[in-house]
């Protein structure tokens, strides 16, 4: 089998997780850098990378690194690539996306242009063709400059793999479901314990635990750009992890995920999200306000992320909206609350400092993952709760 050097970006601040996540996948990580883990990886990796990990924004394989200061060494280096171990010949080839970080070529656009010229003058010469019709397979590419270092990988995921398939309706600020997934990671929670999102608007917080607790796999449900390129990975690969995935799945689980929201509609719509996801059967979602959170069981997690007034609602409700918030959470006995939000306010209507605080690019918003926990139940309880 083929062997790779993998890229997956993640949000920033979730390195960590996605590294362990890697690792618990059993792939040995190369690099750990600000928004991306590369590891090593054969085809089959490929495949079970874009299918199993819950937290990545995407999968890459890993073309080419070297150093440029000037178009001509960009072109010049990206033409000495063997791209037709890639790219068949009436593929359709493109830099997608391409990023730059303290480098001295920093236009996006030219980067993309110079290095598709590039490329086609190779493979102009690879095929003896003086045209391309480009209208095979997909094969997109991202490039990152980083101190005038050039990093290129091809995209084997297509759509971001935090598009899982379920999400048709969203609410006005949705969380991608990567990011809601790696912060419900970042927490102790596991199926034996109680979880609610009191605004949960879409329900991916709720639905991204419930995947969890039954052992879904995020992308069993979604297609793949690199399905479709047999030459690097073959057809059979992906049935046989689609298969695993498949065999994986438990449904048949007691648990306790609740998702409550002010909005009937809303509400409406996550039911639908997690009819769609396959776990609606695992999750009681509500029409309820905040002010009436409420649990009789002890040693609960609240994993949320509430209106913080960018985007949605004004922020004249917040004040009051928190201090509900945080009355109904120091009613629950023993719970720990999980917040990611922008407003700044948090830990005055909790009632408490935070116990972690942790900043988090949520789009290009930034804002903070407040932690406050609860006591750990007896181990005798643990069962239960």
């Amino acid at each position: 089998m083929r062997k790779y050097e993998l890229i997956a970006p993640c949000h920033f601040g979730m390195e960590a997780v996605l590294k362990k996540e890697i690792i618990d996948l059993g792939y040995d990580i190369s690099l750990v850098e600000d928004g991306r883990v590369t590891f090593l990886g054969d085809e089959e990796a490929v495949a079970r990378a874009n299918v199993f990990l819950r937290t990545p924004e995407r999968i890459l394989i890993k073309i080419a690194q070297f150093k440029a200061t000037t178009y001509d060494e960009l072109f010049e280096a990206t033409k000495a690539i063997p791209w037709e171990d890639y790219i068949e010949q009436d593929g359709k080839f493109w830099v997608a996306k391409a990023a730059s970080v303290k480098s001295k070529l920093f236009s996006p656009s030219d980067i993309q242009s110079i290095m598709k010229k590039a490329m086609v003058e190779r493979l102009k010469q690879v095929y003896k063709v003086s045209w391309f019709d480009e209208d095979g397979k997909s094969y997109p590419l991202r490039v990152f400059l980083m101190k005038d270092e050039v990093t290129i990988g091809l995209d084997t995921s297509g759509e971001s793999l935090h598009k899982r398939g379920y999400r048709k309706l969203v609410s006005k600020a949705p969380i991608a479901e990567n990011l809601a997934a790696a912060l419900i990671m970042l927490t102790p929670w596991n199926k034996s314990r109680i979880l609610v999102d009191p605004f949960c608007g879409s329900g991916t917080f709720p639905i991204e635990a419930a995947m969890m607790a039954a052992n879904m796999a995020p992308g069993m449900n979604r297609s793949f750009t690199a399905e479709d390129w047999t030459h690097l990975v073959g057809r059979k690969i992906w049935y046989d992890c689609m298969d695993e995935a498949n065999e994986l799945v438990n449904l048949d689980i007691d648990v306790d995920i609740q998702g409550y929201d002010i909005d009937e509609e809303i509400v409406k719509s996550a039911r639908e999200n997690a009819v769609l996801a396959g776990v609606d059967k695992l999750i009681h979602f509500q029409q309820r306000p905040v002010a009436n959170l409420s649990h009789a069981k002890k040693y609960g997690f609240i994993i949320t992320n509430p209106p913080y007034g960018e985007r949605i609602g004004d922020k004249d409700v917040l004040p009051e909206l928190y201090r509900e918030f945080g009355a109904a959470y120091q009613k629950l006995d023993a719970w720990s609350a999980y917040v990611i939000t922008g407003y700044e306010d948090v830990e005055k209507y909790m009632g408490r400092k935070a116990d972690k605080n942790r900043k988090i690019y949520n789009g290009m918003m930034k804002t903070y993952y407040y932690q406050f926990m609860g006591p750990k139940p007896p181990r005798a309880d643990q069962g239960k709760h």
